[in-house]
C-alpha cells in the first residue's frame, strides 16, 4: 500500500471514530432530555457517568490527527481535513458536556411535579438535534450545501429560546416555591440553544473545508 493509500485509510478510520463519538453525543443528549421529561434520575446519572467515553474518544481522535500531521506532512486540503477533524471533535465533546448539564438539571429538579407540562422544550430540542444530525452528515459527506441549510435553522432555535425563557420567568411570581425548577428549566433552554450553536460551528467548518475560507453562517 502506497503512502497516499495509507493516508486515505487513516482518514477513513479517523472519520469512523468521529462518527462513533457523534453518535455517543447524540444518544447522551436524547437520554438527558428523556430523563428530564420522565424525571428519570437513574437515566440522568447514567448520562453524567458516561461522559468519560466521549472525552476518551476526543482524546483518541486528537492523537490520531496529530500523528498524521507529524508523520505524513499533509498539504492543502488534506491538512484542512485534519484541522477540521480536530475542531469538529472539540465541538462534539462540548455537545457531550451539554448532555451532562441537562442531566444535572434533571437531578436538581428531582421528583418535584413540573410547574407546567413540558411541550415546547422538547420541540426546541427536536430542532436542535436535527441540526446536530445535519451538521455531522454534512461533515462526513463534505456537503457544503447541507452545512449551510443546517446553519439556517439556528435563528429559529434562538427565537424559541428567547420566547421560552420569557414565558418561564412569568411563572415565578405565581409559583415562588417552584423557583429552583423554573431556573433549571431556563438553563435547559440555554443548553439546547448552545447545541444549535455548536452544530452551526460544525457546519462552518464544513464550509471552510470545502472552500478554504472562514464564513460566519450566523451572520
Amino acid at each position: 500500500m502506497n503512502t497516499r493509500s495509507n493516508f486515505d485509510q487513516s482518514l477513513k478510520e479517523l472519520k469512523a471514530l468521529q462518527l462513533k463519538m457523534a453518535g455517543e453525543a447524540e444518544t447522551a443528549i436524547k437520554n438527558a432530555m428523556l430523563s428530564l421529561l420522565n424525571q428519570d434520575i437513574e437515566l440522568a446519572k447514567k448520562v453524567i457517568n458516561g461522559d468519560n467515553l466521549i472525552d476518551n474518544l476526543e482524546y483518541e481522535i486528537h492523537e490520531k490527527a496529530l500523528m498524521l500531521i507529524a508523520r505524513q506532512s499533509p498539504v492543502a486540503k488534506d491538512l484542512r481535513r485534519l484541522h477540521v477533524a480536530l475542531r469538529v471533535s472539540s465541538e462534539v465533546e462540548r455537545l457531550g458536556d451539554i448532555a451532562v448539564n441537562i442531566a444535572k438539571s434533571t437531578v436538581h429538579i428531582g421528583n418535584e411535579k413540573h410547574v407546567k407540562e413540558l411541550i415546547d422544550i422538547p420541540k426546541m430540542m427536536e430542532m436542535a438535534l436535527e441540526m446536530v444530525t445535519d451538521a455531522i452528515t454534512a461533515f462526513y459527506s463534505e456537503d457544503q450545501e447541507l452545512a449551510r441549510k443546517c446553519a439556517e435553522k439556528d435563528d429559529q432555535v434562538d427565537e424559541m429560546f428567547g420566547d421560552l425563557v420569557k414565558e418561564l420567568l412569568t411563572y415565578i411570581p405565581q409559583n415562588p416555591d417552584f423557583t429552583n425548577q423554573i431556573i433549571q428549566l431556563a438553563f435547559v433552554c440555554r443548553y439546547i440553544e448552545r447545541i444549535a450553536d455548536h452544530s452551526t460551528n460544525i457546519a462552518e467548518n464544513v464550509v471552510y473545508l470545502e472552500t478554504g475560507n472562514r464564513f460566519n453562517l450566523n451572520a
